[in-house]
């Protein structure tokens, strides 16, 4: 058995690469505390995003591998999320710790469908979730999460979020009737999400998904630079066009400096219901070739599959309508990664530090 030290420990730690940020568990910042108590050892891991479903497998990993050091290994890991930086420049919320924009170049990508099982993603790992629909002319949230009615409001001035499967949620399609056309010019559009997103009573939120209207215009743009946003996401389809869209998306959030966490691809292949023939109806190998142009992640695949379609629609999106199915473990795993890269960012240290306030004395 090698010899039990602190430094031998962390040489091991130091192999572990956990696959959701890439990072081993050094770099990364993850061991919280070694204690060495003759033979026995107790190592203490805090990731920085929600893990549940992944806790077990890297408590068990980590053991494996520090089992040639002591007889007696104890391994715990937890997880806590912190609030990343923003954009230079925009006062980050107290309330919510990180704004994630999902973003695509153009619509009919799926976009709206993979905030919300990304969100419902993030709350079965553990995390407090809120999604704000940012389509103003288009908002779909409210028929994906199955909610109906209006928001309540207790001073008149602000908004309760609407609820639905532990994801708070705000959306103009929740003040409007779904059949309402919005016939707004930009800046109305610009007023209406700032105050859907300031109006409304948000919890303590780990995490809020924005889905972003399509496009990269000015509305696009004003909100990339008005919201605090810890991170983005683009949404896309491995079709020639939407890449060629998708790839603007990146550069908007690349010109108000906010941090793009990596690429989903949708629609990546579709199998046959009826005999199971695999065919890239959208072409092959688009969104790893952005991810490799602009070197940032893909986070995954999905695939075309009428079960995604249909549990959106009736308001019972994939990963709450079959959890454990193999959709809804891909959502999870793109979850997962998502927090952790974003994990990796800076801390937003902008609350702790001191008013200064000057006096006549």
């Amino acid at each position: 058995m090698s010899a039990l030290t602190k430094s031998a420990v962390e040489a091991v730690l130091q192999q572990i690469v956990d696959p959701n940020s890439q990072a081993d568990l050094m770099t990364a910042k993850s061991v919280k505390a070694i204690d060495i108590d003759g033979d026995k050892l107790a190592v203490q891991i805090e990731l920085g995003y929600p893990a549940d479903s992944y806790r077990a497998v890297l408590e068990r990993q980590v053991a494996e591998q520090l089992k040639p050091l002591a007889a007696d290994v104890s391994v715990t890991v937890s997880w806590q999320v912190m609030a990343r930086s923003v954009q230079p420049g925009v006062k980050a919320f107290e309330n919510i710790k990180n704004v994630i924009a999902i973003a695509s170049g153009k619509g009919g990508v799926g976009k709206s469908t993979t905030t919300v099982n990304l969100a419902l993603a993030l709350v079965k790992e553990g995390a407090k979730v809120g999604v704000l629909d940012a389509d103003i002319y288009g908002p779909s949230q409210p028929r994906m999460l199955g909610i109906e009615g209006r928001p309540e409001s207790t001073d008149g001035k602000t908004m309760e979020p609407m609820l639905a499967y532990g994801v708070e949620a705000m959306s103009i399609g929740f003040l409007i009737d779904e059949e309402s056309p919005m016939i707004w010019r930009g800046p109305m559009v610009t007023q209406a999400l700032e105050q859907l997103l300031r109006d409304t009573n948000w919890g303590e939120l780990d995490y809020l998904l924005v889905d972003m209207p399509p496009g990269t215009g000015d509305v696009q743009l004003t909100l990339s630079q008005k919201i605090p946003v810890s991170g983005a996401v683009i949404v896309t389809t491995p079709q020639d066009i939407a890449l060629l869209d998708a790839r603007k998306g990146l550069k908007m959030f690349e010109k108000v400096n906010v941090k793009v966490l990596g690429v989903v691809e949708n629609m990546s292949t579709h199998i046959c219901s009826n005999c199971g023939h695999e065919e890239h109806i959208f072409g092959a190998g688009g969104g790893e070739l952005m991810a490799k142009d602009y070197n940032i992640d893909l986070l995954g695949s999905l695939p075309l599959d009428i079960n995604i379609r249909q549990s959106v629609d009736s308001g019972k999106p994939s990963v709450v309508a079959d959890p454990d199915g193999s959709v809804a473990l891909a959502y999870a795993e793109i979850a997962r990664k998502v927090a952790a890269k974003l994990a990796l960012q800076a801390k937003d240290y902008s609350s702790k530090f001191p008013n200064i306030v000057i006096q006549n004395t």
